[in-house]
């Protein structure tokens, strides 16, 4: 009889997500396990640990009711795997890829190992076509360029999963006729927050070409482990073998991170920075570099994970491993919220790397990058001129100082601001950059060429306008 059909009644031990089976034989990491309780419930797990004669394997649907004399555990040789179809598209799974939507089980056309192939380096092409998520604060100022990972910093109570929705409906690739997907997946969210996802989407007819992944706040929390890396072998399918334009969406990975340290724990590992395990940058990286474009493929992958900063610490290990391993952040900031302007992006700590490959004439606009870094050093200075008058007084500032801080309050009303359903494409973006930059002198106008000022500044439009008239 083949080993892999054997049944094995030896678990010796449960520890909070943790089995232990002795006495095997032929057991290799990663290998899935079938668990059959007392009741007869199959449940699924995955061999963390193999010895020569024991295994430690962590279940994903939880441990509880498991009893260590009457549980039995049969492994079945492969790792594993998820079904793919090009009909995921408009479905709804959950933690462990069945579907949740009361639609029949997908025919699958293959299954593949959810922990997918490495990227081969020199095959990857490098990420430079602009994405329009139709949010100023992204578009104008920290582009999201086709194969780039980008991910959201938050902080508890902040509207990111509202962000992320709007995202996912507004989300584009302009001038070339390519199919577009969004592969969402949710780790550890309510679900209250749930049903507001998929209602938006089925509302607005985004869900067509969305596939979701759930995890819910009260399912296993071992779910969370394998969630992403089922929801990013989806995306590499429908990206490299369908040639579709696929946009990532993962949230929430800070809760990512805490089965990470849950699994940790249970296997009493030594701790790293704050309990994490010191693997963990290696793991985000394993799912973050997951995300790209290769030579000689139509399709390409666009990642934005989105995570809550414990305490809205920049430093956390969470936030800091991920801007090691992604090009750049977005920053969502509580004083902003608190004036309720949404979304509540902190412009000055944000930052695109990959920016600059993915503007300019024939991707975005010729002055696209003149504008952007005119808003960012204007709102700035404005910034710097709060903290001053919060010192001496409005009344003590020059008139040209008066005009900056101006600035500042009007770029956070006008640029900043925006309805969660308000879709504004590039030129309209830039449009309310130009009329911004109508407070200020021209003179100060230093970080965009003069030809641009002549073209686009709303006097000069006026000037014109006069010109032909008389």
């Amino acid at each position: 009889m083949s080993n892999k059909n054997i049944e094995y009644t030896t678990v010796s031990e449960v520890a909070g997500p943790l089995m232990i089976v002795e006495k095997i034989k032929d057991v290799a990491f990663n290998e899935v396990v079938k668990i059959k309780t007392v009741d007869g419930e199959e449940r699924t797990g995955q061999v963390l640990e193999a010895y020569l004669d024991k295994a430690v394997v962590q279940v994903f649907e939880g441990t509880k009711g498991l009893e260590t004399k009457l549980t039995s555990a049969r492994f079945i040789g492969e790792t594993m795997k998820l079904g793919l179809s090009k009909d995921m598209l408009g479905r709804v799974f959950d933690g462990t890829g069945n579907p949740i939507d009361n639609i029949p089980a997908i025919i699958p056309d293959e299954r593949r190992d959810i922990n997918g192939n490495p990227m081969n380096p020199y095959a990857r092409e490098y990420p430079s076509e602009f994405i329009q998520t139709g949010i100023s604060t992204i578009d104008g100022l920290n582009t999201l360029v086709r194969g780039q990972k980008l991910p959201i910093f938050s902080g508890s109570g902040l509207p990111h999963n509202q962000l992320a929705a709007q995202i996912a409906r507004q989300a584009k690739v302009l001038g070339k006729k390519e199919t577009f997907a969004v592969v969402f997946c949710a780790m550890g969210i309510t679900s209250e927050e749930a049903n507001l996802f998929i209602k938006d989407f089925e509302n607005t007819g985004a869900l067509e070409r969305t596939t979701m992944f759930l995890n819910l706040a009260d399912d296993p929390t071992i779910e969370r482990i394998i969630l992403p890396r089922m929801a990013l072998t989806c995306a590499e399918y429908l990206a490299f073998d369908i040639g579709m334009q696929v946009l990532v969406i993962l949230t929430d990975m800070t809760n990512y991170a805490e089965a990470l340290r849950e699994i940790a724990a249970a296997r009493e590992e030594v701790p790293g920075r704050r309990g994490y395990p010191g693997y963990m940058y290696t793991d985000l990286a394993m799912i973050y570099e997951r995300a790209g474009r290769i030579r000689g493929k139509k399709g390409s992958i666009t990642q934005i994970p989105m995570l809550t900063m414990p305490d809205d610490d920049i430093t956390h290990p969470i936030p800091d491993l991920t801007g090691y391993i992604t090009e750049g952040q977005i920053v969502l900031n509580r004083p902003l919220h608190k004036k309720d302007i949404y979304p509540p992006i902190a412009v000055l700590p944000c930052l695109s790397r990959l920016m600059d490959r993915g503007i300019g004439k024939d991707r975005t606009r010729e002055d696209h990058s003149g504008v952007a870094n005119q808003l960012y050093a204007a709102y700035s200075e404005g910034c710097d001129l709060r903290d001053l008058v919060a010192i001496v007084g409005e009344d003590a500032l020059s008139e040209r100082d008066s005009k900056f801080l101006k600035f500042a309050d009007l770029f956070e009303e006008k640029f900043v601001r925006q309805g969660d359903h308000e879709n504004r494409d590039i030129t309209e973006t830039l449009s309310i950059g130009w009329d911004l930059f109508s407070i200020l002198p021209k003179a100060e106008l230093k970080k965009i060429d003069e030809k641009y000022i002549e073209m686009f500044h709303p006097e000069n439009k006026k000037d014109l306008g006069k010109n032909k008239d008389e």
